[in-house]
């Protein structure tokens, strides 16, 4: 089988002075992730060091980069899931962590559950020696200006919440083993506590040898009320390729309870999808060592994986 991976920073709108750096973090992340299903690795692996590439990125609503929540915290979410025997872990409303991904690896491997929250993810990621960091050095400018400006008595939180994402990867492996998974800061100015779409199983993401696997971005309580990343599977399972899924589940998310938001899918032969209904949604994958990216409905850029590795440091 050969390896397949695909990743999303997130849709929703991306203002102009943004774009560069996007398109830059989707393909350093799919780079890496690909890197490590070339080396023979697993997809388990290789989605979880494309998302923490991505925590680590300012550019991301996850980890380093994650919005605030209404009391100018961070709080953050992750998913990640095993095709082979549905395995999962998440976690949710977790405090000063670079990356969270790796906790919800954690809970999936080192404990009988699959979502810890708050103080009991906190005391878990302590238990299992996960550093600690200043919550400062999660906190950017921008999100801090996000926030100050959403506490305004005009402002419309709403509105800033168009330019947030989640980001994801999927991917295939050379066993024909799927995994997905999902990280994300949330809503900004979101209630302490709040938990979105990221942290469920079957709505941030879904992985199952058996069809494909999802990973979602969005808005986070849309997405919960159509168990979108399941929804998409289950219409592969009735036959639809992966793009038609995908399509026909966000279709029916905006004309049901009116949410927008995207997804990207592999499924278990090795077809892929990254479809959104926002208007954008940074994207990028590799499949036969060509390497695939972009932002925008219809853009597609094409690159060698070796011009691209060779050329990891310039802008796309």
């Amino acid at each position: 089988m050969k390896p397949v991976i695909v990743v999303h920073g997130g849709a929703g709108r991306i203002f102009k002075e943004q774009e560069k750096a996007c398109r830059s973090g989707v393909v350093r992340a799919v780079l890496r992730g690909y890197g490590i299903l070339k080396r023979g690795g697993t997809a388990l692996d290789a989605v979880e060091e494309a998302v923490r590439s991505m925590e680590d990125d300012p550019h991301f609503n996850a980890g380093c980069g994650s919005v605030l929540n209404e009391k100018g915290e961070v709080e953050m979410d992750a998913i990640i899931m095993d095709g082979k025997n549905l395995a999962s872990g998440a976690v949710s409303a977790v405090k000063c962590v670079a990356n969270p991904i790796k906790i919800a690896r954690l809970v999936m491997e080192k404990t009988k559950h699959v979502l810890l929250t708050d103080q009991g993810a906190h005391l878990f990621a302590q238990a299992m020696g996960v550093p600690e960091i200043p919550e400062e050095k999660l906190i950017t400018e921008r999100s801090q200006e996000r926030w100050k400006k959403n506490l305004e008595p005009d402002s419309n939180p709403e509105e800033f919440q168009k330019d947030l994402g989640t980001v994801g990867a999927v991917a295939l492996d050379s066993e024909g083993n799927v995994a997905c998974a999902t990280s994300t800061g949330g809503l900004s100015n979101k209630l302490i506590g709040r938990v979105g779409d990221t942290a469920c199983i079957g709505s941030g993401g879904y992985a199952d040898n058996y069809s494909g696997a999802a990973s979602t971005t969005g808005h986070g309580e849309s997405i919960m009320k159509v168990v979108l990343a399941r929804l998409i599977l289950y219409h592969m399972e009735q036959g639809m390729s992966p793009e038609m899924a995908a399509d026909t589940a966000l279709d029916y998310m905006k004309t049901r309870v009116g949410g927008l938001g995207g997804v990207i899918i592999v499924n278990n032969s090795g077809e892929w999808a990254a479809r959104f209904s926002t208007k954008q949604m940074s994207w990028a994958t590799v499949k036969d060592d060509q390497l695939y990216y972009g932002i925008y409905t219809g853009e597609r850029h094409t690159k060698s994986v070796d011009e691209a590795f060779a050329s990891e440091s310039e802008e796309f």
